[in-house]
């Protein structure tokens, strides 16, 4: 925490995650309740991360956000759920003794940057809302369960809140106290598994999530068998798989739920497609390289977006990449194509490239962000890295 005359300000950041078992639909809109469980899989904040600065002083006149250097709305009613709920933890901690902690009636500032797109299907709420809870929780010396309070900004932000892989579960309780985050396994737990996340699109998906799951939920008889009748099951499996470290029962479990939510947002009135035609060549991409080696090797996840997440392991990384150039070349950015923890070219054999089953199709990714298994949110120490500057005003990008 840095002390600028009157100023306060704490900076953090938080990774995304990407759900392996998905969470489509709510039983309440408010407290952010799901319909089933969930597993994701933490994302490593070296490639994709929320940074958050939030800073308080006797100087500000009301609370403002800025969310990756542009003013926004900071009485929409999520963020004022997480504000309030944080704020009166704090008080609660408190009970009447103010000591050293910040004074609860300061006006804060908070500024948010993504390294990476927003709203297209990326996850960025998640990561957004759990460094906010994460970052307001450092700043007010709370302590409680803060997977509680980063699921009423966005569901998949509870899971967030910690790293390796992480269930939500659903809870039974109206009041949504059962309804947090645990950890199946740490990061450590699984070194050899990577990720590959390939970015069809960056633009804003055509259907938001909170609309689109009230939708399925009003209409589709497909996710309310899957929510009561499939995921239990699964959650357990998936469980097991990655307590095993079985890449080939996590692959295809992966791959299966995640058809199985693309088919509940078919089934939903009127349908909703997030998988573009893209998206479709990645699948059949994936299919056609598993069965060249009769195993599973590489799994395709897909969230509410047409970007692929894939998962493999480190042995496959690089002849995967070069599977995808082959299909997808690059059409201009050929350095910029691939970010992230370094890929090795590799020549593919002339038995993989007559088994892979169709034409190039230049520029159909746009790049691919190799990554890995990471830590949930951490502390930046270094008052370099605020956000905001000695007048609680958002810093230029240097």
């Amino acid at each position: 925490m840095a002390a600028d005359k009157a100023l306060v300000a704490v900076t953090c950041t938080a990774p995304t995650n990407i759900a392996v078992i998905k969470y489509w639909g709510k039983r309440d809109e408010k407290l952010i309740l799901p319909i089933n469980s969930s597993l994701s899989v933490t994302l490593h904040q070296n490639q994709l991360k929320t940074t958050t600065t939030a800073a308080i002083s006797r100087d500000f006149k009301e609370d403002r956000i800025w969310l990756n250097g542009k003013e926004e709305d900071v009485g929409h009613p999520r963020l004022q759920s997480c504000l309030r709920e944080i704020r009166r933890l704090a008080r609660k901690r408190r009970s009447g003794s103010e000591g050293d902690s910040v004074p609860l009636s300061y006006k804060v500032h908070i500024a948010s940057v993504n390294d990476f797109p927003t709203a297209a299907g990326l996850a960025s709420s998640a990561a957004g809302y759990a460094c906010l809870v994460y970052t307001l929780a450092q700043l007010y010396g709370v302590e409680s369960e803060l997977s509680e309070v980063a699921r009423q900004g966005s569901g998949s932000a509870c899971r967030s809140m910690l790293g390796g892989f992480v269930q939500w579960l659903m809870g039974e309780r109206p009041d949504g106290k059962d309804s947090i985050a645990q950890q199946v396994a740490p990061e450590s737990h699984w070194p050899e598994l990577r990720v590959l996340v390939l970015v069809v699109s960056a633009e804003r998906k055509p259907v938001g999530s909170t609309a689109g799951m009230q939708t399925s939920v009003e209409t589709s008889s497909l996710l309310k068998f899957r929510a009561e009748s499939v995921v239990p099951g699964r959650m357990a499996e998936m469980a097991q798989c990655i307590k095993e470290r079985d890449f080939e029962g996590f692959g295809q479990l992966t791959m299966k739920d995640s058809n199985q939510f693309h088919a509940t947002c078919l089934d939903t009135f009127p349908p909703i497609c997030y998988l573009n035609d893209t998206s479709r060549q990645i699948i059949s991409l994936v299919h056609c390289f598993n069965a060249h080696y009769g195993k599973t090797k590489v799994a395709y996840t897909f969230d509410a977006g047409p970007n692929a997440v894939i998962f493999t392991l480190e042995d496959t990384v690089d002849e995967f990449v070069a599977v995808i150039k082959q299909i997808f070349p690059p059409e201009v950015n050929g350095d910029k194509f691939l970010k992230g923890l370094p890929v090795e070219p590799v020549e593919l054999s002339e038995e993989l490239k007559s088994a892979l089953p169709m034409e190039p199709c230049p520029g159909g990714i746009r790049y691919i962000i190799a990554t890995q298994v990471g830590p949930g949110p951490q502390v930046l120490q270094d008052p370099q890295q605020h956000l905001l500057g000695p007048d609680g005003l958002p810093q230029p990008a240097s």
